[in-house]
């Protein structure tokens, strides 16, 4: 099954070419992250696939159809790069508002425990702190329940223990068979937890496949090769 494609697609920005003629899969019960440097397209591939953006040309589509119909997304979770809660409601009126829109929403507690924030689900959004907003970004992503989640930039801003508990939920989420698509710096993050990896690089995908079979063809460790992949971009 194919969760989530790019085929030929190209985007633009004004003069800025962000996806040049991009073909990308996320396959059922896979792990792909997608790397690259900053302005690569990470973002914007994302974009294109929830139906957030229209591509220029080429097709996007999720679960086999259009991504901007709402039944398409329905099976989704999204962590976005950035995200802001209002103030003043509570994290757990948070979570039980994202859950409302789901049927078969996870439960409310479980999810609170899984990521950390049973002990601030009493506080108000406006009091948390980065690394608390960034749990409850990532906690909401599984909110529905959902067939495949969309995880952009997920451990950024978070402390060791907390981007190794993360970590824990996406590997247990994933071999219970879900479907991730990550970006993300953190290229141990990226040897930790995906089954595939596709580079970015100057709006195209310069290379795709196994951590290790990236880094056995392109130097040695996922490091050397994303190095020498996007050497011209640094």
């Amino acid at each position: 099954m194919i969760a989530a494609s790019l085929s030929g697609v190209t985007k633009r920005f004004d003069r800025v070419v962000a996806l040049d003629d991009v073909d990308l899969e996320l396959r059922g019960g896979e792990v792909l992250a997608l790397l690259g440097p900053n302005g690569a397209g990470k973002t914007t591939a994302l974009s294109l696939i929830l139906g957030l953006r229209r591509p220029d040309a080429g097709r996007a589509e999720l679960f086999g159809g259009d991504p901007r119909r709402p039944g398409s997304r329905l099976g989704v979770g999204v962590t976005p790069q950035e995200a802001s809660f209002p103030p003043t409601l509570l994290v757990c009126e948070i979570v039980d508002l994202v859950r409302a829109h789901f049927p078969g929403a996870a439960a409310a507690p479980d999810l609170l425990a899984r990521f950390g924030l049973r002990d601030c689900s009493l506080r108000q959004a406006g009091g948390l702190s980065g690394g608390e907003r960034r749990r409850l970004s990532v906690a909401l992503a599984f909110a529905g329940a959902p067939q495949a989640v969309f995880l952009d930039e997920p451990t950024s801003g978070l402390d060791v223990e907390a981007r190794r508990a993360v970590w824990n939920e996406l590997g247990a989420y994933a071999a219970a068979g879900g479907t991730v698509l990550l970006t993300t710096h953190y290229l141990e993050e990226a040897e930790a937890l995906a089954t595939r990896v596709a580079v970015l690089v100057r709006g195209r995908i310069g290379a795709e496949g196994s951590p290790a079979q990236l880094a056995g063809t392109h130097g040695g460790t996922l490091e050397d090769a994303f190095l020498a992949l996007t050497r011209d971009e640094r």
